[in-house]
């Protein structure tokens, strides 16, 4: 499954060239990962209180083409399991008129926030705390 979210570009997360800045592309990465989580249902919350957070271990970004203040983008968002401690971030972005703009991917995991390491079966654990983990691909 994958999950996307809407987002307007703004004009202060332009650089001097009048293209979104490429922090900006972690942003809204970022943001589209927590709004995947909360549509799968997960409480950040309850997750703080079991003593695990999630961590951002790579993060890659393939541009492909402009994107530039007033333009909406779409971030898309897929978990992909792989059975060890990681996992891995699918996501794309594009314009309104459907051009693909950019890819990026992503490792993660799932730190134990006691202990400082990670989990090693984050997927089980993200299947526990979410109420629709099919949102996750789980």
């Amino acid at each position: 499954m994958t999950f996307t979210v809407s987002i307007a570009v703004r004009s202060y997360e332009l650089d001097t060239q009048g293209h979104v800045n490429g922090a900006v592309y972690h942003q809204y990465g970022d943001h589209a990962r927590w709004e995947c989580l909360r549509a799968a249902g997960v409480s950040v919350d309850e997750m703080l209180a079991g003593g695990v957070g999630p961590v951002t271990l790579e993060n890659t970004i393939r541009y492909h083409r402009e994107l530039r203040g007033g333009d909406e983008v779409k971030v898309s968002c897929a978990f992909r399991w792989s059975g060890g401690k990681t996992f891995g971030v699918q996501q794309r972005f594009w314009r309104g008129d459907g051009e693909l703009v950019a890819e990026l991917t992503s490792i993660g995991g799932l730190l134990d926030l006691r202990e400082r390491r990670l989990l090693p079966d984050p997927e089980a654990r993200w299947r526990a705390l979410a109420t629709s983990p099919e949102v996750l691909g789980l």
